[in-house]
């Protein structure tokens, strides 16, 4: 077992010992649940993922140890399994007395009896019905047992005792095109059997000069009947391209609008997580599942749905009529069916751990691929490429060996369905031909029938591709629901917030914030931020400057204390109203794959082109833009590779100012840039500055000089200074240290 993801309040976990067991991982779920402080656990056996949610007094690493314990208790045997999944809750029906396990033995027993005294002292027709009645038994227990545990893979994938299929959560609002392209695949399987018929009638016509079926239509001559022939065949066979065609078309336009809508409806809830969550997941897992998982649920809908379908509605229509012309060859022509059913269901259960093997390894490689990828100049400054290419080498054999393990389940579960279906055509052949030379069945019945079984059985031979779809698209459901179910961020209640009337006074009245894991990074801190003024915080690395500027965002939200604007409680307000009025540049900003107008105009997109230029002129942005070929309309690449980290720095500075917000937080804004362009930086920002509240981070202390108030942070989260440049110069303390050091008026 390994965790996968670990945030406050929840933790996933990848545990070996429930893939492909439903009853272990309902029973590790329950004795999760009555552990104290553990508020919710969900096991799948289908992708062998645990889900534990946790009171926050709980720490993680005490998730960490229960989880150990309980999967330990859990594999210890069946004596400790057994206790466990005895204690029920009194109202859960499970616990209930069956009487099906009083009835069920009664009839097996029975059934039992009446077929060995069919089999001894019975006809021939009798003892091949009693056959076929075993073929039926064999299927509907292996069908049975296939859809209970779907049923239990269901209940664990969900986290609930709901009944309703992921596959009809899929469809979701699409069930109306779903029913329309149901009924043509139907229709066009009904018009694929019809053509097996009259092709068969066509060779009874050619052998015995007449069929029978036909002579009642008033067909009467063979060339009459050949000449009709030739026309049902035709008509037949314009039914079946056109309603293949049709019907195909249907499913994958069903197939691509689920994939729509579920990678608009996803997207848009990870556009909405808290920062801390989107954060603690992986990058390229959010993007596998918005791009690979979420295709997988159309592919699905798109191709394997239209196969179940058509098989199903060949056995309905061929089971009732070899039941009712030739039910002395029924029994052989199906025997295959419970033996593939058996063989899928075991394939199913193997290949729900060998596709989890297969997709973390992928992931993985991924994952590095788009890491190294990024990391190209520090990979080529330690002179790494050689290790690198070794790392992703290993990992593309591992991807490539779970990838063949996979492939190698897969043909042979294909080849050994193939193999039962050419066995039962065989038999099909020789059990009818003796049939038709003693004449206990008639010619004129096996020769249309005797085509039809094999239409379907080889047909069957599609349940390995189906089950491995079905497959896929259970695991790929279920990581995207993953996704889903992480909490968005929660708006406030107090009302709107109008940026223009934001005067912007900011108060931090005995703020305690820590990250998961880590000491406090403020503690009990109180500052006061002057509405219309300039206010800077320096200090050492890991002071909690940043922190201060995600709390004032709500990129956090504080555990003790509260921040105010304008005297209300930021918790209070709609997020959306109150980043509006607050403009934020990061130390590393980011920079779209666009124009660098495009990107100068992010958020402001009615700006027009004058305003995005008088923005680039303040941040000292217009000058190296005009000497670019194509001056705005120069395209900058993934994260504006093609420049500087400076050029960055004044794009994204250029971004905050043609927002216009009442207040903007710099977050060591102009780190990158030289000391000349800083200071027009700064002597432009004066003028932007005013009437508005600014917050300038920052380590270089020239940036802060003429700040209106200076606070000077200590570790721990507290303010150690605070004054203007002068006076906490005067004061000899901290401030007057770092300016000296960085003065270099002190020799180190």
């Amino acid at each position: 077992m390994s965790p996968r993801s670990v945030i406050p309040g929840r933790q996933r976990w990848d545990v070996k010992l429930v893939l492909g067991q439903p009853r272990t991982a309902r029973v590790l779920a329950a004795a999760l649940r009555r552990i104290p402080g553990i508020t919710e656990a969900h096991a799948n056996p289908i992708t062998g993922g645990v889900l534990v949610r946790h009171d926050a007094r709980v720490r993680a690493a005490d998730v960490g140890r229960i989880m150990r314990r309980a999967v330990a208790l859990v594999a210890e045997g069946p004596a400790r399994t057994g206790r466990t999944a005895s204690v029920r809750p009194a109202a859960d029906p499970a616990s209930r007395p069956d009487r099906g396990l009083v009835v069920r033995p009664v009839l097996a027993v029975g059934g039992g009896v009446a077929a060995g005294i069919a089999l001894i002292r019975g006809s021939a027709l009798s003892k091949q019905l009693v056959a076929l009645g075993g073929v039926a038994a064999a299927t509907a227990a292996v069908v049975r047992k296939a859809w209970r545990r779907t049923v239990d893979g269901t209940r664990e994938l969900s986290g609930s005792g709901t009944e309703r299929h992921p596959l009809l959560e899929i469809v979701g609002p699409h069930r109306k095109r779903l029913y329309r392209a149901s009924a043509l695949s139907v229709a066009c399987q009904i018009s694929e059997m019809a053509l097996g018929t009259f092709l068969g009638w066509t060779g009874l016509v050619l052998i015995k000069g007449e069929a029978a079926p036909l002579v009642s239509l008033g067909l009467t001559t063979a060339s009459a009947q050949l000449w009709g022939l030739a026309g049902l065949v035709a008509v037949a066979c314009a039914a079946v391209a056109g309603l293949s065609y049709t019907s195909n078309l249907q499913w994958r336009r069903l197939g691509q609008d689920i994939e729509h809508d579920w990678r608009n409806r996803t997207f848009g809830h990870v556009q909405h997580l808290e920062l801390r969550h989107l954060e603690g997941e992986r990058t390229s897992r959010v993007a596998g599942a918005l791009t690979d998982d979420v295709g997988q649920l159309g592919t699905f809908f798109a191709g394997s749905a239209s196969d179940v379908l058509q098989l199903g509605t060949s056995l309905a229509l061929l089971v009732p009529a070899f039941l009712l012309l030739a039910p002395q060859i029924a029994w052989i022509a199906f025997l295959p069916i419970p033996v593939i059913a058996w063989l899928s269901l075991h394939y199913q259960d193997k290949a729900a751990a060998d596709y989890a093997v297969s997709g973390e390894n992928r992931a993985r490689l991924h994952s590095r691929l788009v890491n190294t990828l990024e990391a190209g100049a520090t990979v080529k400054s330690f002179c790494t490429e050689d290790y690198e290419a070794e790392r992703i080498d290993d990992l593309s054999e591992a991807v490539q060996e779970s990838n063949r393990q996979t492939d190698r389940s897969t043909i042979r579960h294909a080849e050994t369905v193939r193999a039962c279906t050419t066995a039962s055509m065989a038999g099909t052949l020789l059990v009818g031909g003796r049939a038709v030379l003693n004449g206990t069945l008639r010619f004129e019945v096996f020769s249309p029938l005797i085509g039809l079984p094999q239409m379907v059985l080889l047909r069957m031979n599609r349940i390995g591709g189906i089950v491995d779809q079905y497959q896929r698209t259970l695991a790929s459901y279920d990581r995207v629901q993953r996704l889903r179910s992480l909490p968005v961020e929660a708006d406030g209640t107090g009302g709107p917030l109008d940026a223009e009337k934001v005067r912007g006074e900011i108060v931090l009245d005995e703020v305690t914030f820590a990250y998961p894991g880590r000491p406090p990074a403020l503690d009990d801190l109180s500052l006061t931020i002057p509405a219309g003024q300039t206010t800077a915080l320096v200090g050492a690395t890991g002071s909690g400057k940043t922190t201060i500027a995600k709390l004032l965002m709500r990129f956090e939200d504080v555990e003790f204390g509260s921040v105010l604007l304008d005297g209300r409680d930021v918790r209070d307000l709609a997020r959306h109203d109150l980043r509006h009025a607050i403009g934020f540049v990061a130390q590393d900003p980011f920079l779209f794959d666009g124009t660098i107008a495009d990107n100068i105009r992010y958020g402001s997109f009615r700006a027009s082109d004058e305003a995005v230029v008088e923005a680039a002129t303040m941040a000292e942005a217009h000058t190296f833009i005009a000497t670019l070929p194509d001056g705005y309309d120069t395209v900058i690449g993934e994260r504006g590779a093609a420049l500087s980290g400076g050029q960055r720095q004044r794009i994204a500075l250029a971004r905050a100012i043609l927002k216009d917000a009442p207040v903007v937080i710099l977050d060591e804004a102009t780190s990158a840039v030289d000391n000349e362009t800083e200071a027009a930086i700064q002597r432009t920002l004066r003028g932007f500055a005013a009437d508005r509240t600014m917050v300038i981070i920052a380590h270089r202390l020239s940036t802060v000089r003429h700040a209106d108030r200076i606070y000077v942070m200590d570790k721990g989260g507290v303010v150690a200074e605070q004054g203007t440049h002068d006076e906490l110069l005067a004061q000899h303390g901290l401030y007057a240290s770092l300016w000296q050091l960085q003065a270099g008026e002190l020799a180190a």
